[in-house]
């Protein structure tokens, strides 16, 4: 299966379990809010008996009660519990466009570590088809007597070192390809073939200006200030239940030689329990989800600046690397085997140049994946928009 980023993302976001968690705490929101509008249901009761006679006067016969009750839903106290149901319903909305970003973060990083192993693998192959290529013509020199046997030794020690570098490459692709899977929710039995390329370099923002973007616009803030108003919503219902509510109560009696009936209201007075522990424990709420808010804020703010400089950093390398030692590191490998042909340099000094390669060209690759997963930061960060 070839897969490109969008192929990945798209698959993510359809079964990517971390997003179906944050879908059913939106399912479970919308229903708090339906049983926050749902009125107290009334109360009916019924009892049936027999009425003996114990005196002369008395009349036996059937008995009947019919009783009903229904209490009274205060304006107040049911406007302040739906605003707490609704805040909650905001807030794992918000809670849904994080889970999205974190798996946008998470496939993104996961695809380009395979694009960038790829790309490894394929640099430690060149090197070993190079050894390969100057261990055969090290060999046609040993026979004929225009080398020693030392320079050959040295060419299979370097071949090996080759191969076994070939072998980790291998095995960082297949980790990374498996990281890929677990994040997409591809089957284990399908094959998988990534195809992009790492996102070019971008003119940043200054520092502060990334700032206030993201604090306007990072699903965590938004879902931490939320939560704020939730708590301060859930102290407003918690002291709006300070107030009693009315039952009104109806009783009608069927006797056998008389009926009667009665209406009336109830109400709990309010002594012995004032709520103060529940508004208490909701003034703490408060306290709480303010402190959260600030961490969560620090939290943006520390990411912002280390996702920033990091990306500063890596730019600055795959410059450098373009501009001078990946250029130097060719060059003088091309030298060497000039003049190993002629005579002029030994193995060891072509070995070393290909190492030298090698390593630059590893190190080049490093640095535009830090520089790419810089990106993604400041993307999942809601800084910038990176397609």
């Amino acid at each position: 299966m070839t897969l490109t980023l969008p192929d990945a993302l798209a698959m993510a976001y359809r079964q990517n379990p971390e997003i179906h968690v944050a879908q059913a705490d939106i399912a479970g929101a919308r229903a708090g809010v339906l049983s926050s509008r749902a009125y107290p249901n009334p109360v009916a009761d019924y009892l049936n008996g027999h009425q003996y006679q114990r005196l002369t006067d008395a009349v036996p016969g059937q008995l009947q009660h019919y009783g009903f009750a229904q209490q009274i839903d205060l304006p107040n106290q049911r406007s302040a519990r739906i605003a707490v149901a609704r805040l909650g319903e905001t807030s794992t909305r918000f809670g849904l466009d994080e889970a999205r970003l974190r798996v946008r973060s998470t496939v993104k990083q996961a695809f380009y570590e395979v694009l960038r192993r790829q790309s490894e693998s394929e640099v430690v192959e060149e090197n070993m088809r190079l050894v390969e290529d100057l261990r055969r013509r090290i060999n046609v020199q040993v026979d004929v007597g225009e080398a020693g046997r030392l320079e050959l030794t040295r060419a299979d020690a370097e071949l090996a070192t080759a191969r076994a570098a070939v072998r980790s490459a291998q095995l960082r692709y297949v980790t990374a390809i498996s990281t890929l899977r677990a994040a997409i929710g591809a089957p284990m039995t399908e094959d998988i073939n990534v195809k992009g390329s790492l996102q070019p370099r971008m003119d940043l923002p200054p520092l502060e200006a990334l700032q206030n973007i993201a604090i306007s616009n990072y699903p965590l803030l938004k879902q931490a200030d939320t939560e704020v108003q939730r708590a301060r919503a859930e102290l407003k219902s918690q002291k709006a239940q300070r107030i009693p509510q009315p039952v009104i109560q109806g009783y009608y009696e069927h006797q056998p030689d008389l009926g009667f009936f009665e209406l009336g209201v109830s109400v709990p007075i309010p002594i012995f329990n004032r709520r103060q522990g529940p508004i208490a424990e909701a003034e703490a709420a408060i306290d709480r989800s303010q402190a959260a808010r600030d961490y969560q804020r620090l939290q943006l703010i520390t990411g912002l600046e280390t996702a920033y400089g990091a990306y500063e950093v890596a730019d600055e390398q795959v410059r450098s690397l373009e501009s001078g030692a990946l250029r130097q590191a060719e060059a003088a490998l091309t030298g060497a085997e000039v003049a190993y042909r002629a005579g002029e340099r030994g193995i060891i000094e072509v070995l070393d140049a290909q190492r030298v390669l090698r390593s630059v060209r590893l190190d080049y690759l490093n640095a535009q994946y830090d520089r790419q997963a810089a990106l993604i930061d400041l993307e999942r960060l809601r800084a910038i928009e990176v397609k």
